[in-house]
């Protein structure tokens, strides 16, 4: 979901040799391309190799474009700012009905504990974007909120997503983050790109290795900082990654104090409340960045032992976890694959 993970030893670079039945030659020298930028609120950074240019920065950009236009609550022109401002619904397009299809499962899979309907209740607590203009709201204003927040009150029909309340909203922003760096991933797929690694605030993705050495792709998950853009960021972990998606979630940002209480950003859409368990972040592995993006959300609502279960029951996620014990200390664990991937073979 949200950015904490710092790319390391990331550079593809370097030639493969390929060699078919007609032709033994050598496979012209692949040559590493960059593209970096600012989008969707944060910085991006792509790297990758192949024999010619595959992806500019002109069409990245245009992709973030298309991306916010429809994805974006922050953009008053975006197709999910139209749905929100409805009152009924809207027919969406490609990739505002695979976000949601996407969240819609996972809220199935989670029992709730993410759900895109949220928004009305992150606005209440003033972490939408309009930002914290109210104080921390009262019992009865988050009951009257409740009334309309449930990923069972939207639903697909025919083509159109419908709302069953209209006063419903819907706010992506724990998911699209990791699905445009499988939108960008899947250009580059496209155009033969074998070797990548696609980075959009924190949320990565990787294809191959690092060229001409052949190493997997290093990923270093940094220490839980309240510091939003630490200079030398200390690095806790590090996971190589030979394919999939790595995301992270975490409250010890984006936070208010209320009192001599820490009112975090992220809202328990069954209770209304903020998150008020052990978890500090979750980092998560899964095949595309999409579901890791997802899940690092439903793992943050859950206490430690909990989240355990729940790997064990759903295969292709691995979990590092860092945590608060009951003596006030900070600890972390993490699951049996994602302790593998600490293995650079």
């Amino acid at each position: 979901m949200r950015r904490f993970l710092q790319k390391s030893g990331c550079l593809l670079g370097g030639g493969l040799l390929i060699f078919g039945l007609a032709n033994f030659g050598k496979q012209p020298s692949l040559k590493p391309f960059h593209v970096n930028g600012f989008a969707q609120g944060t910085t991006y950074h792509i790297t990758y190799y192949a024999t010619d240019s595959s992806l500019t920065r002109e069409q990245a950009d245009s992709i973030f474009h298309s991306l916010d236009s429809s994805l974006s609550v922050y953009k008053p022109y975006s197709l999910i700012t139209r749905f929100n401002q409805e009152q009924r619904g809207l027919v969406p397009d490609l990739h505002l009905k695979k976000v949601v299809l996407k969240a819609q499962e996972v809220s199935a899979t989670s029992g709730g504990i993410f759900d895109i309907t949220v928004m009305p209740l992150v606005k209440l607590w003033g972490f939408g974007p309009a930002g914290r203009t109210k104080p921390e709201p009262r019992a009865e204003e988050v009951k009257e909120v409740l009334k309309y927040v449930g990923y069972k009150k939207l639903y697909f029909q025919g083509d159109s997503l419908l709302k069953k309340d209209p006063r419903l909203t819907i706010d992506v922003n724990g998911i699209a983050q990791g699905y445009t760096v499988d939108v960008i991933a899947g250009f580059l797929d496209a155009r033969g790109v074998e070797n990548y690694l696609v980075e959009v605030g924190g949320e990565i993705r990787v294809k191959g290795r690092k060229q001409p050495s052949g190493e997997v792709m290093k990923i270093g998950v940094e220490s839980p900082s309240e510091k939003e853009n630490e200079e030398t960021p200390v690095l806790i972990k590090t996971v190589f990654v030979k394919e999939g998606a790595v995301t992270t979630s975490g409250k010890y940002r984006n936070f208010y104090q209320s009192g001599n209480k820490k009112i975090s950003h992220l809202i328990d859409p069954r209770t209304g409340y903020t998150l008020n368990n052990e978890m500090i972040s979750v980092t998560v592995w899964a095949k595309d960045g999409i579901t890791a993006d997802a899940y690092d959300n439903v793992f943050m609502g859950l206490p430690l032992k909990r989240a355990f279960d729940f790997l064990e029951k759903h295969q292709g996620l691995e979990c590092y976890f860092i945590y608060l014990k009951k003596d006030g200390t900070v600890a972390d664990t993490a699951s049996a694959g994602f302790e593998a991937m600490q293995n650079r073979n």
